[in-house]
């Protein structure tokens, strides 16, 4: 057998992890999969040294090499020679990855000031692509200015960040699993793009100035920026609406209460859900209602429970050896049924950390996620906390009374968007861009 046929032959692969095995099936138009993480730096970027520093990094990150293929049973990956060439963005973000087994799942582009990276959900999650982009920009400010002295490895192993850790804490259970019943949300409407895409809408606050809204709140972050999309969302429902609760879904990051080092997939899903024709819609009350939920959802034995009986239906044996074309239409049949249960989603991906003597170099970092409705991620870096809207819809209201409670609280706030709505411009849009 020739030498490349060999080698063809023991290219390694792997399942799809319990959360990756839904994206194939159910990203369609706008919701194609993928998110973005950016980072703005406070000079252009300089491509050459950009792709020097990306064959680099991925050197410690070899299994991020892989494409997509279709197994008689189950989408799988298998490790590939294509190599990615860094390359001028010239797709929105978001932009579809897959276009078949020989498109790798993830994409750096860069323009101007900005380096993004944009990855199919099956590769990674959130925090995965996180630790990823930060080794890629840590390498890349590393060959820029040597002069900062610095050299950062990331301490996990190959192995350790390949890990599927869903099945390492998967715990079989006799007997059947229950399921989980979601009734029907109040679902946001509005006319989608013309062109299929994201409308995006961006801010920039300072971290403090918001922490402290959130504290005379009596609350955290995380619940107070909640709350404001709750209330956001309220003020766009007619009064007849009102009778549908408003549902938000939550990712969590299970990484925090199931030790683990893996890059791949390894979060859930919480709902919170708020009713304001049966509560009063302060803020004040809807943060006490989603701090409650949060107390109860986020425990280790509620998340495992639940990853457990999602699990489940992987190592069902009367499932698995159903063809993957009979599987595809029950997958986005059910992935139609949950989204009637959710409003819209709001994901807080944490901080962003380079070591210190880069940050001079560096503006800032966003995160965006495609979806067939609305979605809101934040990140921070130093000072700055980011907020990325996406949104199949052209209407941006929602949006902008969002950033017009956060501006009420007297926090100054930088917008921009992907397009200018002359007008749709907001006070708070005008209000002294944060440092």
């Amino acid at each position: 057998m020739p030498k490349d046929k060999r080698s063809q032959k023991n290219l390694s692969w792997s399942r799809l992890d319990n959360a990756a095995k839904i994206f194939p099936p159910t990203s369609h138009g706008s919701d194609t999969g993928v998110f973005r993480l950016s980072c703005e730096l406070n000079e252009p970027v300089a491509p050459d040294v950009l792709q020097n520093a990306l064959a680099r990094t991925l050197e410690r990150y070899p299994h991020l090499l892989m494409v997509m293929r279709r197994g008689v049973f189950w989408y799988y990956l298998e490790q590939t020679r294509l190599r990615p060439s860094v390359v001028p963005e010239h797709a929105p973000p978001c932009a579809a990855l897959y276009e078949g087994s020989q498109s790798l799942l993830f994409r750096v582009s860069y323009w101007r000031h900005k380096v993004n990276l944009d990855m199919f959900h099956v590769l990674a999650d959130g925090a995965g692509a996180i630790e990823f982009f930060e080794s890629l920009m840590t390498a890349y400010l590393v060959l820029r200015h040597p002069e900062a002295g610095v050299d950062g490895q990331p301490q996990a192993s190959v192995s350790q960040r390949w890990a599927d850790s869903f099945q390492k804490y998967y715990k079989p259970r006799g007997g059947k699993t229950a399921s989980e019943r979601h009734g029907r949300a109040y679902r946001l409407r509005g006319v989608r793009r013309a062109d299929g895409g994201l409308t995006i809408i961006e801010g920039v606050a300072d971290v403090g100035q918001v922490l402290a809204a959130a504290h005379r709140c009596g609350t955290t972050l995380t619940v107070y920026l909640t709350a404001l999309l709750f209330a956001a969302i309220h003020s766009e429902m007619y009064v007849r609406e009102q009778k549908k609760p408003v549902v938000l879904t939550i990712p969590v990051d299970l990484r925090g209460f199931f030790p683990s080092r893996t890059t791949r997939n390894f979060f859930g899903t919480i709902r919170v859900s708020y009713d304001f024709s049966k509560r009063s819609g302060e803020i004040e009350d809807i943060a006490a209602c989603v701090a409650a939920a949060f107390k109860e959802e986020l425990t280790p034995e509620r998340l495992g429970a639940r990853m457990n009986r999602l699990a489940a239906l992987e190592h069902n044996p009367l499932l698995r050896p159903i063809p993957l074309a009979l599987k595809n239409p029950v997958l986005r049949l059910s992935g139609v049924v949950s989204d009637r249960g959710e409003t819209a989603a709001l994901s807080n991906i944490g901080k962003f950390r380079l070591p210190d003597a880069l940050h001079p170099y560096v503006r800032g970092f966003g995160v965006f996620m495609s979806t067939g409705a609305t979605q809101l991620c934040t990140c921070s870096f130093g000072s700055s906390l980011h907020f990325g809207f996406t949104s199949a819809f052209e209407n941006t209201e929602v949006q902008r009374r969002f950033f017009e409670l956060l501006a009420d609280e007297g926090i100054d706030i930088e917008i921009r968007s992907n397009e200018y709505h002359e007008e749709e411009e907001t006070p708070c849009s005008d209000a002294p861009a944060a440092e």
